[in-house]
């Protein structure tokens, strides 16, 4: 009996999907649940296992056609066996010396035979991330070690697998250097143009391309303006270094910049709901929730994870939960609910070295901070010139419900918040 595979359900804001990779081919044998398929939507790229046990009997769609909910994949029968070549075939196949040289009863080939198939069945299984790192770059996944749930491995346990296997392998002589192609060579595969001038052409990922519009959608729907402040990462920093490993052991995770941030931005949200709220045509809805989105980078691209309920979290579970949407970014298996709401968000350009940048809004938000990196600058405190760990904040915000001195005084507690933190127990 055949059993169909399709595309699951879309969430409203997703029209439809890509066919980004097949991992098994027709007349193959798979297993229920076994990842067949990624999709690649505008924000997440989904697997789609197989609903049961069976031999794929064919595909309905092709790699990069666009399929939409519900559509039908790809064929399976149910309960079948992949077909196996005959003996007879087997050996009418193989030279004539070698097949009259095969015993009647061939049960070291029959074992061979049997091995193989369970090595088959027990593949590791591998992330979208993994998967595409291990077909990018020839590697044998059964080799590598996998530390995610039920042995799954992950981008970080390949990275770790090929640094181990980097170190392990002997010195090169200096007398025979692995040969290198020549950078500018336009007949390279993928690249075009003059001699010396190579170019090369790419199609935008989706989630890129859904990036673009976003952005452009931002600007031309949004009154936006950024105000800017700093802030003395002094009061901070020396919390951090008085608890660190206290707190690591306490919580089993360690404590980050970040939980501050959203500590801080909670306070500041719920002194001006404004800044919290969204527009919805010529409405404005004011949230009584604090759900964070907090900008990763992933393979493909900036996502932003919804932290959600922040008010009622422990900066513990903050910097668990952002650590979580981190690995699962890099892997490739945020959902679409780890994406969708949110009615704040922060981005951090400081792990990138960014001294100051005009962050965009993420609609339909209407504000987002912009995290910075801490430089040791000069500064006047109390008559006298000191260095002190600084950083430049900037809040991107709707002119249109959010004024400007609502705006600066939204950051101005982030900043006092910041610099005496025992503001966030005594709530003044």
């Amino acid at each position: 009996m055949s059993s169909e595979v399709r595309v699951p359900a879309l969430p409203e804001s997703v029209a439809d999907a890509t066919v980004l990779a097949w991992h098994k081919q027709p007349g193959e044998h798979v297993h229920q649940d076994e990842n067949l398929v990624d999709l690649e939507t505008d924000k997440v790229v989904l697997e789609v296992p197989a609903p049961v046990d069976g031999v794929l009997a064919e595909h309905k769609v092709a790699e990069g056609d666009l399929v939409e909910a519900d559509a039908i994949l790809a064929l399976i029968e149910a309960g079948a066996s992949a077909p196996q070549p005959s003996r007879q075939k087997a050996a009418d196949a193989m030279p004539a010396a070698t097949a009259d040289a095969m015993p009647a009863e061939p049960a070291i080939a029959t074992e061979s035979a049997s091995a193989t198939a369970a090595i088959a069945e027990h593949q590791p299984m591998l992330a979208p991330a993994a998967r595409r790192l291990v077909k990018e770059l020839g590697l044998d996944a059964s080799q590598i070690p996998g530390t995610g749930k039920d042995g799954r491995v992950q981008k970080t346990d390949i990275m770790s697998w090929l640094d181990r296997k980097e170190n392990e392998a002997p010195a090169r002589t200096p007398e025979a250097p692995p040969p290198a192609p020549p950078l500018t060579d336009p007949t390279l595969p993928g690249l075009s143009g003059e001699a010396g001038r190579p170019e090369q052409r790419v199609p935008m990922t989706r989630l890129r391309a859904r990036i673009a519009e976003r952005l452009i959608e931002a600007q031309q729907h949004s009154a936006m303006l950024t105000t800017f402040n700093e802030v003395d990462m002094t009061a901070v920093l020396d919390l951090r270094t008085q608890y660190m490993q206290r707190f690591e052991s306490t919580h089993g995770v360690r404590i980050g910049f970040m939980s501050f941030f959203v500590k801080a931005s909670v306070e500041a949200l719920q002194r001006y709901p404004v800044v919290n709220a969204s527009v919805d045509e010529k409405d404005i809805i004011y949230h009584g929730y604090y759900d964070i989105g907090i900008a990763v980078s992933s393979p493909r691209g900036l996502v932003v994870p919804i932290l959600r309920n922040c008010d009622q979290l422990s900066m513990a579970e903050i910097e668990r939960g952002i650590g979580d949407f981190g690995n699962r970014a890099a892997e490739g298996t945020l959902s679409f609910e780890d994406l969708t709401g949110g009615t704040f968000s922060i981005t951090n350009g400081g792990i990138f070295g960014s001294l100051m940048s005009t962050p965009i809004l993420n609609p339909p938000q209407s504000a987002i901070l912009g995290m910075h990196k801490i430089q040791q600058r000069p500064v006047a405190v109390d008559g006298q010139v000191l260095i002190r760990p600084m950083m430049y904040l900037a809040l991107s915000y709707d002119h249109r419900i959010i004024d400007g001195r609502e705006a600066v005084q939204f950051l101005v507690t982030i900043k006092e918040t910041l610099e005496d933190p025992a503001r966030l127990l005594l709530r003044i």
